[in-house]
């Protein structure tokens, strides 16, 4: 099975080019690539395939990202990964530079991905819920095409261990590094804490200008562990994110112990 490794803000991935829908994608064979011992290691997995083969995508749109947390469990979205999704379709010249529509689970996006450098989707509206409880605090709750709960505290770093009993939803931790710039860790949903989260820094800015009362339309620099972010609460509604989306090798993987059940 072809495959290749790479990482939106170091939040990794291994990408599955599956044109024709040909792959049988099992919880168990996801948990064993993304072992980071015994597997080829990352925070998921990206199964590339034509929309045609998947009964609920968008039939306007050619492609579909089949998106997979590393515990094998079926996500709706994923930020870096769409950037590094449409990052591989131009690799790979199966799509041309320039603007693309790809359809999730949370709906077509909009992708625009120049020959190199960074990618920029339009994420779609933010859906801001009631507050939540996450481990005793009060949490601003956003819809990304997936569900986050964003908690503002004074330093991230200070958090040590990320752990919460909110195992249902993307948890972000944020503190304020200036008026147009935050700091952000994050708790994922099927994953653990990784190195960024794409749909976690659009709901951390949402919860951030909600709180702050920054105006619509502004850019704010995202920093996660992984990196920078550039993401756009518009007008409209929408946000826009933006970063790098870096492929970093290719191989095959042998059929043996990772479809032994």
């Amino acid at each position: 099975m072809r495959f290749l490794k790479g990482h939106g803000t170091e939040n990794d991935f291994v990408v599955l080019p599956d044109v024709d829908g040909a792959l049988e994608l099992t919880p168990s064979l996801v948990q064993r690539l993304c072992d980071r011992r015994a597997g080829l290691g990352a925070d998921g997995v990206l199964r590339v395939v034509r929309s045609a083969h998947v009964p609920e995508a968008d039939p306007d749109t050619e492609w579909f990202m089949d998106y997979r947390n590393a515990d094998g469990s079926i996500a709706e979205m994923c930020g870096n990964g769409v950037r590094v999704y449409a990052r591989y379709l131009v690799h790979a010249g199966l799509a041309e530079p320039g603007h693309l529509r790809l359809a999730t689970r949370g709906g077509t996006k909009e992708v625009d991905v120049a020959a190199t450098g960074d990618v920029s989707v339009d994420m779609g509206p933010a859906v801001v819920g009631e507050p939540t409880d996450v481990d005793g605090s009060a949490a601003t709750c956003v819809d990304m095409g997936n569900p986050h709960a964003v908690l503002h505290v004074p330093s991230v770093e200070r958090l040590g261990e990320l752990k919460t009993s909110r195992l249902d939803l993307n948890v972000e931790y944020v503190e304020d590094v200036s008026p147009t710039a935050i700091r952000m860790r994050v708790h994922e949903r099927g994953v653990g804490e990784t190195r960024s989260c794409g749909t976690g820094a659009c709901a951390a800015v949402v919860a951030t200008a909600l709180r702050t009362g920054t105006a619509r339309g502004t850019t704010y620099d995202v920093e996660v562990p992984g990196g920078h972010l550039a993401v756009t609460w518009r007008e409209d509604g929408h946000v826009v994110l933006a970063g790098p989306a870096v492929l970093v090798a290719q191989g095959d993987v042998w059929q043996g112990e990772l479809w032994t059940d």
